[in-house]
């Protein structure tokens, strides 16, 4: 008979009382507050609206473009997400319209 491993808990804020992001501290199991040199990214549109995340520094510059695909029981779904950036350390990601394909003028590769 085989056990199952369960799923490491997933990242929650601990104690956070009105306090700025820079404050709050993270469960163990997650990865700090943004420093100077992580990108903070915003997600708009699409499954993944509203979604902010904070890119390590470690792992580069954020991608031109994220293919975000969700699996469920019927077909799977996909969305690619643009990078717009703000300043050297924040972008914002937009949903690609549906009708529009990587060869068209304006479109980032994947």
């Amino acid at each position: 008979m085989s056990r199952r491993r369960s799923a490491p808990p997933a990242p929650t804020l601990v104690g956070v009382q009105e306090q700025s992001s820079e404050e709050a501290t993270l469960s163990e199991n997650s990865v700090s507050t943004a420093d100077d040199t992580d990108s903070v990214l915003l997600f708009v549109g699409g499954p993944l609206d509203g979604r902010v995340e904070i890119r390590a520094a470690r792992h580069g510059d954020p991608l031109p473009t994220i293919t975000h695909v969700h699996l469920h029981g019927g077909p799977k779904v996909v969305h690619r997400y643009d990078l717009q950036p703000l300043t050297d350390s924040a972008g914002v990601y937009h949903v690609r319209p549906r009708g529009q394909r990587d060869d068209e003028p304006g479109s980032c590769p994947d």
